[in-house]
């Protein structure tokens, strides 16, 4: 991670996406507090608990953000502060602890004669179960980004044997329609092209607003209302809670990017069961049908855990056949890590050699099969949006190499080959001169 300037705010973000947008309604807050005027500065360190190595890097980056800054103030917030903030309250190097709900709000970074923290205050972290609603936090950009996350959905009523989440998020709450239109409409108004729509269990949305809208009407009434997003995109799914408005939505609305990335979690129905996923293996096989049906050429992205506690060869040997019969292309592969406090850590273990092994056959299998689909796109046309000088993505998420664009620009461009991890591509126009 970079170190923090000599002075002002610096925001090192963690995980997810929602992260990421939360990471700039921290930065906003946390100015307005006037923390960025103390001398040396203030890090934030917007933390993730999905895995035990994300908590490891966490406290990796703070010790070293330490050593390299004396002066700043550093403050840890995200899940892992939220989950286990006595670990991050013992760290010498750590002058603040915010809980999830804590570290949106400016008072809570208001500095104080000396920064308002001893040791009986250090950590600021309250119950996140007895948080009852998500409230729309505006902001104008996502820094260093060419495309722009909008929360809609918090936490999670859910309770996965593996999942450590919910303690660090609480329970499901959604953040009303119109207030998510009136952010896009401001980020939009803002230049940008894509929005991308985030939550911890986002297809959970709307069931504690009045009238329960689903997330399909909440993505029909965004493409209505603002017509200036040209491209509209969904984090991760729940294929299980997808509703009929959703899926038309998918076969119907061209601005709606044709790429869904599915929180599969295994391809066994045993090993679904003893993690209480509400889906089946063959459930997750036909929506993948079904919805290429619907928009022929959608893209699927999947989480897979691999060695799962009890988790047999034969068992594994599922969840590596589901990659191909599911026609998953980008794959995230976790191995199991026992998050304490959770049902799964108190299950039989499989062997963390095992594991490991396991997660490298299926990050080969995923690689294998983004490959194949790299191939595919060969000669095709593509319209990118650029992220960063020289790359960008195509709307089922591919990313491109390309010597065309500004960054957060949507340009047509020829697919002329690849390099096994990236597509090449040139821009219509050099094509056609």
């Amino acid at each position: 991670m970079p170190a923090a300037p000599a002075k002002g705010i610096e925001v090192v973000t963690f995980g997810c996406r929602l992260n990421t947008y939360e990471s700039e309604v921290m930065r906003r807050e946390a100015e307005s507090a006037g923390l960025g005027a103390l001398k040396g500065g203030a890090i934030i360190f917007n933390t993730c608990a999905v895995t035990g190595e994300a908590v490891r890097q966490a406290k990796q980056s703070i010790r070293k953000a330490r050593r390299e800054n004396p002066e700043a103030r550093i403050i840890v917030t995200g899940c892992a502060a939220q989950t286990k903030p006595q670990d991050f309250s013992a760290m010498g190097e750590v002058d603040l602890v915010l809980g999830n709900e804590e570290k949106l709000k400016a008072h809570n970074y208001r500095a104080l004669p000396d920064f308002g923290v001893n040791d009986f205050e250090k950590a600021r972290v309250n119950d996140i179960m007895s948080v009852k609603e998500t409230a729309s936090h505006m902001v104008d950009a996502i820094e260093g980004r060419a495309r722009a996350f909008v929360q809609v959905q918090n936490g999670c009523d859910h309770r996965c044997t593996f999942c450590i989440i919910p303690y660090g998020r609480g329970n499901s709450r959604s953040v009303p329609m119109g207030a998510v239109v009136e952010q896009i409409k401001r980020l939009a108004g803002n230049g940008y092209a894509e929005i991308v729509l985030s939550g911890v269990d986002m297809t959970s949305y709307g069931a504690d607003l009045p009238g329960a809208p689903r997330l399909g009407k909440l993505v029909k009434t965004i493409l209505r209302q603002v017509p200036q997003v040209k491209r509209l995109r969904l984090s991760s799914i729940d294929s299980i809670e997808a509703d009929d408005d959703l899926l038309e939505a998918i076969a119907t609305e061209n601005r709606l990017m044709p790429h869904l990335h599915l929180s599969l979690q295994s391809g066994d129905d045993m090993i679904l069961k003893r993690m209480k996923r509400r889906h089946l293996r063959d459930q997750s096989i036909q929506f993948c049908e079904d919805v290429r049906k619907l928009r022929p050429g959608i893209v699927f992205g999947a989480d897979i855990i691999a060695g799962f506690p009890t988790e047999t060869d034969e068992m594994f040997e599922n969840s590596i056949a589901i990659v191909e019969e599911c026609g998953l292309t980008h794959l995230h592969v976790f191995p199991f890590s026992p998050r304490e406090g959770t049902p799964a850590a108190r299950m039989p273990q499989v062997r963390r050699e095992v594991v490991k092994s396991r997660a490298a056959r299926l990050r080969a299998a995923g690689d294998a099969a983004y490959a194949r689909h790299l191939a595919l796109l060969a000669g095709t046309t593509q319209s990118l949006l650029i992220e960063r000088e020289g790359l960008g993505r195509t709307e089922g998420f591919t990313l491109a190499a390309i010597a065309a664009g500004q960054p957060g620009e949507i340009i047509e461009a020829v697919v002329t080959g690849h390099d096994g991890a990236r597509l090449e591509a040139a821009p219509l126009t050099a094509r056609a001169a």
